[in-house]
């Protein structure tokens, strides 16, 4: 599992002195209030930085970090992801996962037919679309609902489908 998990990323700054606007990746937009600490991933090193200030703008969050005091500061971050250590994570209901642990798991039917990988998960509104990669290259897309998803173990690497009921 990944020891850092990312919460969004940075696609803009805002005014003169160093904000950061962020396109968040997690389901409750509030949960930055509660962090102190982000990584910026500044090509492939984790830069660490206290959080100083919180806003929201629309579906965007507005950061403010200590040691981005200007816009040039945080200009060079624009596409840059935010990362969090994974025990400053959120807990998770039970039979919730983090979009990390569940990419690259092999997928399987039934009847313990290897599918193909999970390569993408996307929201749809109503619910999570799990994106299978098979050998072939071919995608098959499923809901992610109960009816189709049957289980789920991060342990073995496995997540087993009932195909009928998905496609």
């Amino acid at each position: 599992m990944q020891e850092y998990l990312e919460v969004g990323q940075i696609v803009n700054t805002h005014g003169l002195k160093g904000h950061l606007k962020v396109v968040p990746f997690t389901d409750d937009i509030n949960r930055f209030k509660s962090l102190k600490t982000v990584f910026i991933d500044f090509k492939n090193e984790l830069m660490e930085y206290k959080i100083q200030e919180v806003k929201f703008i629309k579906n965007l969050v507005r950061l403010k970090l200590e040691r981005l005091d200007n816009i040039n500061d945080a200009e060079k971050f624009k596409g840059c992801y935010l990362k969090i250590n994974r025990k400053d994570a959120k807990k998770l209901d039970e039979n919730t996962y983090f979009i990390a642990d569940l990419i690259g798991l092999d997928v399987y039917d039934l009847e313990n037919h290897k599918i193909g990988i999970l390569s993408d998960i996307f929201p749809t509104g109503s619910n999570d679309v799990y994106v299978v990669k098979q050998e072939d290259g071919k995608q098959v897309l499923l809901p992610a609902i109960s009816k189709v998803i049957k289980e789920i173990n991060i342990k073995q690497g496995k997540i087993v489908v009932d195909i009928s009921q998905g496609v």
